[in-house]
């Protein structure tokens, strides 16, 4: 059962990682024919594309519809967005598109409508694959699910790519996840590099994400990261550290069977 689950968590969230990096793919080729015809539209968002602003994509796309908005436009956008789009936002945003050095050509619109479509399918798509993640992840729910900041999708990944964590010693976990530090000889001298990187980025890519949240929300994580702080580490490589003290605690809970 439990290299069944791994086996599958492995396919689905590696398949999950290639249509996220697809979906930033397509979210950049919107920004470049915004930046066409209507330059000012994503800075209004703060370099966003939220759901608001993808509302307005698909049901106006260019400049000039925008620029046209009635105040049944503005009703469906308040709605959108539960209130936050305010309607100063909104006669904003149509002085903006009435007003912008953008061009319009349908030629862009074209491009717009046929990359919001892809968009929406990989949306789509992730989100089929995502529930099926969950699903599979609340099957075998690793202990370390209970630790601050790693979700089911995280929880997944780490199950995923590690497998059986018994077949691994604390010092191997980090070695298969390519964050233990080089290590460099001259005769009889060798002293630490850098993170060696090697393993897998998407393991390596997670459990430093995880440590963003845990250094906010746990006195113990937060402790240790300020103290890498306070002897002048850099925050990456104070992450880094956290990130090892981590991978530690997922081998405490999953060798030890005990609760975080």
């Amino acid at each position: 059962k439990g290299f069944y689950h791994a086996y599958s968590l492995k396919s689905l969230t590696r398949l999950r990682d290639r249509l996220v990096r697809q979906r930033s793919f397509y979210l950049v080729k919107i920004t470049n024919v915004l930046d066409h015809t209507f330059p000012e539209f994503k800075p209004f968002f703060h370099e966003r594309l939220s759901k608001t602003a993808l509302y307005l994509l698909e049901n106006y796309g260019s400049a000039e519809k925008i620029a046209r908005m009635n105040s049944a436009s503005y009703e469906k956008l308040r709605s959108i967005s539960r209130g936050k789009f305010s309607p100063q936002q909104f006669i904003r945003l149509k002085e903006l598109a009435a007003n912008t050095v953008g061009v319009n050509n349908s030629i862009f619109d074209v491009e717009l409508n046929s990359l919001l479509t892809l968009y929406k399918s990989l949306v789509d798509e992730i989100k089929t694959l995502e529930s099926e993640i969950n699903r599979l992840v609340d099957e075998v729910h690793p202990h370390y699910m209970s630790i601050p900041g790693i979700g089911p999708i995280s929880a997944a990944i780490i199950y995923a790519e590690y497998g059986d964590i018994s077949n691994f010693s604390s010092p191997k976990m980090l070695a298969f996840a390519g964050i233990e530090p080089s290590v460099h000889e001259s005769g009889t001298e060798a002293y630490n590099g850098k993170m060696v990187k090697h393993g897998s980025s998407q393991l390596r890519y997670v459990l430093i994400n995880c440590c963003l949240p845990l250094i906010r929300f746990d006195v113990t994580f937060a402790t240790y990261y300020a103290r890498k702080r306070s002897e002048n580490k850099p925050h990456r490589v104070a992450i880094t550290h956290v990130a090892k003290k981590l991978v530690r605690v997922i081998y405490a809970l999953e060798s030890q069977d005990i609760d975080f």
